[in-house]
């Protein structure tokens, strides 16, 4: 069975970070582009940055320059670096391929931003 887990959230004071790390079982990774998306109570799941196997990125406005998205391949494993959070952060992150497919979603972790 192809699973996704997230890890590495916690509560952490503005201007903090934090490091979200995905594992992944299978062959989910394979050479598919990979994403980190996030999603508050009562709004739509978003994406907020994403790796191509070749490991160029994108990041969603709000996160630019704060967020790095990183991934190894031998490891199936991807990395959400997270500095200088805000409070509008806060929300439970998820990774999933990009796009995204619904029977790979995760549990989540959360994220929380707060004084």
């Amino acid at each position: 069975q192809v699973q996704l887990v997230e890890s590495g959230g916690g509560l952490v004071q503005p201007g903090g970070s934090l490091r979200l790390s995905c594992a992944a079982s299978g062959s989910i990774f394979s050479t598919s582009a990979m994403g980190w998306y996030r999603q508050t109570p009562g709004k739509q799941r978003e994406l907020v940055a994403r790796i191509t196997f070749g490991g160029s990125t994108w990041y969603t406005k709000a996160v630019k320059g704060r967020f790095t998205i990183s991934r190894d391949n031998a490891k199936n494993t991807m990395c959400l670096q997270m500095n200088s959070l805000k409070p509008e952060d806060t929300a439970v992150y998820y990774c999933n391929r990009y796009p995204s497919q619904e029977e790979y979603w995760g549990q989540g972790t959360q994220v929380t931003v707060s004084s």
